[in-house]
């Protein structure tokens, strides 16, 4: 339990969330680029065709986005565990303590969504 009582805190670990929340978008974003870089040069290489591909940038982006996503649900859980230590005196009466915990979820679930979809595109 923190013996602060101090909202900066609060402030702290929710920029600490955030920031761990740019991470996992940064390398959900570098994979999605690479697995599309692979895609993209299978079809100058077949000359316009445009079936899928299961090379190494589609395996190594797919692994990028697994690490965002891990990223992103790790920073939930360890936000709303660094929450649970906080006395009500250092959470701010005019914010919501929820908010940086459901964009970490909600990150990790578009990830979880587009791991699928880059799947479903390739194999099927």
């Amino acid at each position: 339990m923190s013996e602060l009582n101090d909202p900066r805190v609060f402030f702290a670990a929710e920029r600490t969330a955030l920031a761990w929340n740019r991470t996992a978008l940064t390398l959900m974003a570098f994979g999605f680029a690479i697995e599309r870089f692979g895609l993209f040069m299978k079809m100058l290489v077949e000359k316009g065709s445009a079936a899928g591909h299961s090379g190494p940038s589609f395996w190594f982006g797919l692994v990028f986005i697994l690490l965002g996503c891990f990223f992103s649900f790790t920073a939930a859980l360890q936000y709303k565990n660094v929450l649970k230590t906080l006395k009500p005196v250092e959470i701010p009466s005019h914010s919501n303590p929820n908010l940086a915990f459901i964009l970490n979820i909600a990150i990790a679930a578009l990830a979880v969504s587009m791991i699928a979809y880059l799947i479903i595109s390739n194999f099927l």
